[in-house]
């Protein structure tokens, strides 16, 4: 094996950390372009309505701290909160480098109709859990509300079709046809995609529905969010 020489060595080890050097203020200037949103609420139902930033499916509010916290281009932005059941909780910032804003969310019911006399429970176990859950086209949580031992969502019986959504994913779609007092399961794991995200469930120009969501007692008789 060839010896390099002790100067070449030495030059080389120079080169190397004078490009370390410039390449740190570039990456914390990076960072201090780009402005931090972080969403605060006080309640489940808060915590687990889903996110859109500028029209688009970012995931629920929870979950978007730490690796998945929202950091954002300097200027204006909107942000829109769906809980099905609730009013859209909507509200315009206006971003500055390198500073962070803090937006308490709060939701409100939204006038919706009786459920039926007899319904179905639909029990959802997707890998990954933050995906966003349409029921018939309509906006009605995230994956994690729906599976777990005493979680589902109550539904009428009959047909029904229910899609998958999740940035990076391939959208997962079924339909269904629910009996009544039956518990109905879907189990999949998304595939991921690099493909741009086209899914048009996961712009706002879905809606929520007003389903009964959340946790389901063992003796199937619903419990609203809290």
């Amino acid at each position: 094996m060839q010896e390099v020489p002790l100067k070449q060595h030495l030059c080389a080890c120079v080169l190397l950390l004078v490009f370390s050097s410039l390449l740190a203020p570039a990456a914390h200037a990076g960072n201090q372009v780009l402005g931090g949103i972080q969403l605060e609420g006080k309640s489940k139902v808060e915590k687990t309505s889903g996110v859109w930033i500028d029209g688009e499916y970012v995931g629920y509010l929870k979950e978007l701290k730490g690796s998945k916290k929202l950091l954002l281009l300097p200027g204006e932005h909107t942000i829109l909160v769906r809980q099905d059941g609730y009013r859209d909780f909507t509200e315009q910032v206006l971003v500055q480098p390198g500073q962070k804003q803090i937006v308490n969310v709060a939701m409100e019911k939204a006038a919706t109709g009786p459920l039926p006399q007899v319904t179905a429970t639909l029990k959802i176990a997707v890998n990954p859990s933050r995906a966003a859950v349409f029921l018939d086209g309509l906006f009605v949580g995230h994956v994690g509300e729906f599976e777990g031992l005493g979680r589902g969502m109550l539904i009428a019986p009959g047909r029904h079709q229910i899609r998958i959504a999740l940035p990076g994913y391939q959208t997962f779609e079924t339909n269904i046809a629910a009996l009544a007092n039956q518990k109905v399961e879907i189990k999949t794991n998304l595939v991921k995609s690099s493909a741009p995200v086209e899914e048009p469930l996961l712009t706002t120009t879905s809606t929520s529905a007003a389903v009964d969501v959340g946790n389901l007692p063992e003796r199937g008789v619903p419990q609203n969010k809290k």
